[in-house]
């Protein structure tokens, strides 16, 4: 199995930006870590992240044309405000898994609002970083669409 993840604005100061929420672990760790675990079992995972909307619709749109097999994507506040990455994602075929560090339920009201949820077929959320290998090890697990 083929999988993107991308990220979304700020993921790239995890390890120092409110470690209380998003704890210590760096995006670069978590990419190694999924990397290393899909490897094993003969899949690929690619590591993604932007802090420009279009960069990552543009990624979405990569791997319709790519036929890549499952997008897992952490949106960060790009989740609760655009209706273009809801609209890329409602796009592609594959299996999409919208996966959050911290539990947004639990935070400010404006992030009780996915813009994100209704376009995929999975969240996960409030596992912090371990959430991303395990969405890695439940997508291993699927059967590959065919889209």
């Amino acid at each position: 199995m083929n999988i993107y993840v991308i990220n979304g604005p700020n993921i790239n100061l995890l390890g120092t930006r409110e470690p209380e929420i998003y704890g210590r672990d760096t995006l670069e760790g978590i990419a190694i870590d999924c990397q290393e675990k899909a490897s094993k079992d003969g899949h690929i995972v690619k590591f993604m992240q932007s802090n420009y909307e279009g960069e990552i619709v543009e990624w979405i749109q990569d791997a319709i044309m790519q036929k890549v097999d499952a997008i897992v994507i952490n949106a960060a506040a790009y989740t609760h405000t655009s209706i273009a990455i809801h609209d890329a994602l409602k796009s592609y075929s594959g299996y999409k898994v919208e996966l959050h560090i911290s539990n947004p339920h639990l935070r400010e009201s404006f992030r009780h609002v996915s813009f994100i949820s209704p376009a995929v077929d999975a969240v996960i959320a409030g596992l912090g970083a371990e959430g991303y290998g395990h969405v890695v090890d439940l997508l291993s697990e699927l059967p590959i669409k065919v889209n």
